[in-house]
């Protein structure tokens, strides 16, 4: 596995198993540097069954599904493609692992549930875009950060040309449709590429692709970059129907363009876009942080994220609140001293904000919009308040 998304992330949330180990680590991207990566890995692993040990002695069948991760141990390909870090989830039920545009910090955890946590700055939407790269004759489609762009396979419902798209049309439509001398993508032939006499089949098939990227586009907050010569854009806009789609583009022919060049271009039209709407979003806090639409009060903000109340979430990055949520009470319990039953609030917050759609931004202290660390733009009015207990 490679990109986690927002369906991957909600399976490992909601994974029914009593040992779940969770392995974090950076990762060496390539050259002799990516010979740390499987002795990190296999240390890791060992700390692992440490920890199991410690446990319960009796796990055997979580113990077998850990000596098989062994096997990446010894798997040079693996080895030599990385990201920046790499995230290993291991259960009963099996292994899943992500190559991922951070660096963690390298840490193991062994509990009832997966540790999440160190995914968050992954898994906000204000760091990640998608681009769309359009060409008659070629269609990619990438995933990038601040960090990284990658390339995302297209479903097969998206046609990998405009000649493909349009090749079941009239016969007499004057057109031909061939694989080159190469091998490369079918070559489109006609009248007139580009002018008024086929932008109608243009559209055609930009509403194909819009229409298979429905499978792919599932971060309806993410925004949406397109890159294509200039013509190509408008025609696109017209048709599209994802809900984040920005007006700006990447204007050139993007056929067999660097990623890295398009990552870059990306990027200097997205870190604009989204610092504006960060700023927007603090604002918005301000102007309702007297009302019942708004709130930094902790045993608020956690119950109404639990419930799906919460729109836009702003959390200090590395913030902990150690305690309990009662779901039938409704019930915050801030924890002094962590015991058994203890969890991360801040964390369960998050995550339950993140996977019912609202959006996420963590922050230094200094750039919250409230003294405390975690305040939130809720939904709809929030009247009641939860009862915070301190034990």
């Amino acid at each position: 596995m490679v990109e986690l998304s927002r369906i991957d992330f909600q399976k490992l949330v909601e994974s029914p198993n009593s040992t779940n180990i969770s392995i974090y680590m950076p990762a060496e991207k390539a050259g002799a540097e990516t010979r740390k990566n499987p002795i990190m890995f296999k240390n890791l692993l060992q700390e692992a069954e440490a920890k199991i040990a410690q446990i319960d002695d009796g796990k055997s069948e979580i113990i077998e599904v850990l000596n098989s991760a062994k096997n990446y141990i010894e798997d040079y390909d693996f080895w030599q493609h990385q990201d920046l870090g790499l995230a290993f989830f291991i259960n009963t039920d099996g292994i899943q692992y992500y190559r991922l545009p951070y660096s963690f910090k390298q840490q193991i955890k062994v509990s009832d549930r997966f540790y999440l946590k160190p995914l968050l700055p992954v898994i906000t939407n204000n760091s990640k875009f998608y681009l769309l790269a359009l060409a008659q004759n070629q269609v990619n489609f990438f995933l990038g950060s601040h960090y990284s762009i990658k390339q995302i396979e297209l479903p097969e419902s998206i046609p990998a040309s405009l000649a493909e798209a349009l090749k079941y049309d009239d016969p007499e439509k004057q057109i031909q449709y061939h694989s080159g001398d190469t091998g490369n993508s079918p070559i489109y032939h006609g009248q007139g590429i580009g002018t008024t006499d086929n932008k109608d089949e243009i559209r055609r098939f930009f509403q194909q692709i819009d229409r298979g990227l429905q499978e792919v586009l599932q971060e309806e907050n993410t925004p949406l970059i397109l890159a294509g010569v200039e013509f190509l854009l408008p025609i696109y806009h017209e048709v599209n129907s994802y809900n984040n789609l920005l007006k700006t583009g990447i204007t050139g022919n993007p056929e067999n363009a660097d990623p890295a060049d398009l990552h870059q271009k990306a990027w200097d039209i997205i870190e604009p876009h989204l610092e504006t709407e960060r700023k927007q979003a603090i604002d918005k806090f301000n102007q309702l942080a007297n009302t019942e639409e708004a709130s930094s009060q902790i045993e608020q903000v956690i119950s109404a994220a639990v419930v799906g109340q919460v729109d836009t979430l702003f959390v200090v990055k590395n913030a902990q609140y150690m305690g309990e949520f009662d779901l039938q009470s409704n019930q915050v319990t801030i924890h002094s001293e962590v015991n058994n039953n203890s969890i991360d609030l801040i964390n369960l917050a998050t995550t339950k904000t993140y996977l019912q759609g609202g959006k996420i931004y963590i922050l230094e202290f200094s750039e919250m919009p409230d003294d405390t660390a975690i305040s939130a733009i809720f939904r709809y009015p929030v009247y009641a308040s939860a009862t915070e207990v301190t034990v």
